[in-house]
């Protein structure tokens, strides 16, 4: 404690603050990287004009309410205040579309990645690239602005993310880390910036348009992790302190999005590592040794946040329906009179789901509680389906329901491990789906065919990711590499437990997807009903 608040008063603490999609998140670490305090503020998007969206006012106020948790909590832990700070880092959500006239005031109402009206665009994108980009990525709201002749784009003079957007205003700086660069437009791995080729296609598409800019002239920045992105301004400490406590002049790393702050935190920057996050919905993130061989639709390209290619699956589906089954037998205890403790149940549950069949007896889930793009599905109907041969246990239902939550997955990473021929060395798995020990890991390394980690610190999340980069930032001495400085900075003797699937583990997964592949019609059908 006594260390923790020298560090405090020092102002040799860092602070990470990242801004995910039902809660924005503060850590403070100390000079070993360890979190020494937290502080949180819960906000949820709105639905307007049929586009999801936070407003600006709601941005500041989320932010200023988490920092100020932050600050009452070093309070209670160690008696003092937060006055000045070594570094700070902020992340958010990637994606999305926030655009700016010459005044810096947003043009219109931040369009989050959840938005789905870019198909168009996207896919004439992807065509004219030669280069799979999604739905999400901003240069696609850009373009769809532009096929629907929306007034207002002739007057954009800065487009940028969330987290570049907050950066901008504490800083003046228009930057923007590499990672969630990658999710604006193509990264070119070879000069870490904006893909050249690309960016005259879309200023063709500009010009043609009679448009007053060039893309480049209207995008952040590009920079890698440990670069200068700025400090913080007189008025950025106030809009971030509204006490008027805090210091300005600290710098502030690279602004990184959400699934760069992921790897971080996981330790899955280096090449053939990777890291799947498991909950409400799912993603994989493989990193690269070098360009996959094509494009492919189910898989996004983007970076870490020291620029390597990264090979992502993003799936809508997980663990919903899987709780939704878990909280029948929730129920069917509380008839009986039974009291119930949920980690009990689900720890049950989960670990006689591994006494079942390993391809679960023939009994099939489709977990799709929304469309799945991965398989094809737009509309989420969850299914569970067997035939009369199948053995149906309790074992193997609860199986079934754990293979489905990775089982789209799956799907996607059979293209890099099968036809691209993807060498990974570690995957670590943090999330929802491995809060039973053991359980959900053995399920993912038997559907991937590889070891799965968990660390001690996979619940720290994208807030203490982004931390971690802050001090990356100013506690380089060394400067050796981002892969380098968390091996041994961060991660150096940290406990991990790591699961390898058996042979017979491997071959009932293939068994059960291949159930999964021929039902999956059935699934389709129900959307034309």
């Amino acid at each position: 404690m006594m260390n923790a608040k020298q560090t405090i008063e020092a102002g040799k603490a860092i602070l990470g603050i990242e801004f995910g999609s039902t809660r924005i998140k503060a850590v403070l670490i100390d000079e070993q990287n360890k979190p020494i305090a937290q502080g949180a503020y819960e906000w949820e998007n709105q639905l307007v004009d049929g586009l999801w969206t936070y407003s600006i006012d709601e941005i500041w106020h989320g932010l200023q309410a988490c920092y100020a948790d932050l600050c009452n909590d070093v309070r209670r832990q160690y008696q003092c205040d937060i006055r000045q700070l070594a570094s700070i880092g902020i992340s958010a959500m990637m994606h999305g579309y926030m655009a700016f006239d010459k005044d810096q005031q947003i043009l219109i109402p931040f369009r989050t990645w959840r938005n789905t009206n870019t198909g168009k665009a996207a896919a004439r994108l992807s065509e004219l690239f030669n280069y799979n980009i999604p739905l999400r990525w901003s240069i696609s709201h850009l373009y769809q602005c532009m096929l629907d002749g929306e007034q207002h784009v002739k007057d954009i003079q800065y487009l940028t993310t969330l987290a570049g957007y907050i950066h901008w205003q504490l800083t003046g700086q228009k930057v923007l880390g590499v990672g969630d660069a990658s999710g604006m437009l193509p990264i070119d791995p070879a000069t870490k910036d904006y893909d050249a080729t690309m960016v005259q296609k879309f200023n063709q598409l500009l010009a043609a348009e009679g448009s007053p800019f060039r893309l480049e002239q209207i995008l952040p920045r590009v920079l890698v992790a440990g670069a200068d992105a700025g400090t913080l301004t007189a008025e950025g400490a106030r809009r971030l302190d509204s006490t008027g406590t805090l210091a300005a002049g600290c710098p502030l790393c690279p602004p990184e999005g959400d699934a760069g702050t992921g790897m971080v935190a996981t330790n899955a920057v280096k090449q053939r590592t990777g890291n799947v996050s498991a909950g409400t919905s799912s993603f994989s993130m493989i990193v690269l040794e070098k360009p996959l061989t094509k494009p492919y639709e189910m898989i996004d390209m983007v970076t870490t946040p020291d620029g390597s290619l990264v090979a992502m699956v993003h799936c809508n589906n997980c663990t919903s329906d899987l709780n939704a089954w878990v909280n029948i037998f929730k129920e069917y205890q509380q008839l009986l009179g039974v009291p119930v403790d949920m980690n009990e149940l689900f720890g049950r549950l989960y670990n006689h789901a591994l006494t079942g069949d390993t391809d679960c007896g023939g009994l099939v889930s489709y977990n799709y509680i929304s469309g799945e793009p991965v398989t094809g599905v737009q509309t989420g109907h969850p299914l569970f389906v067997r035939s009369a041969s199948s053995k149906f246990t309790l074992a193997n239902f609860m199986r079934a329901h754990l293979h489905a939550a990775v089982g789209v997955l799956k799907v996607g990473n059979d293209i890099l491990f099968k036809q691209e021929h993807v060498q990974v060395d570690r995957i670590t798995g943090h999330g929802g789906l491995f809060k039973t020990k053991g359980v959900g890991q053995r399920i993912l390394a038997a559907a991937l065919n590889s070891p799965i980690s968990v660390m001690e610190t996979a619940g720290e999340g994208g807030a203490w990711g982004i931390a971690l980069l802050a001090a990356y930032l100013v506690n380089n001495q060394a400067h050796q590499s981002l892969p380098d400085y968390l091996d041994e900075h961060v991660f150096a003797g940290q406990a991990q437990e790591t699961i390898a699937p058996t042979a017979e583990e491997v071959a009932g997964f293939e068994r059960y997807l291949d159930n999964y592949q021929q039902y999956l019609s059935a699934e389709k059908a129900i959307e034309t009903c």
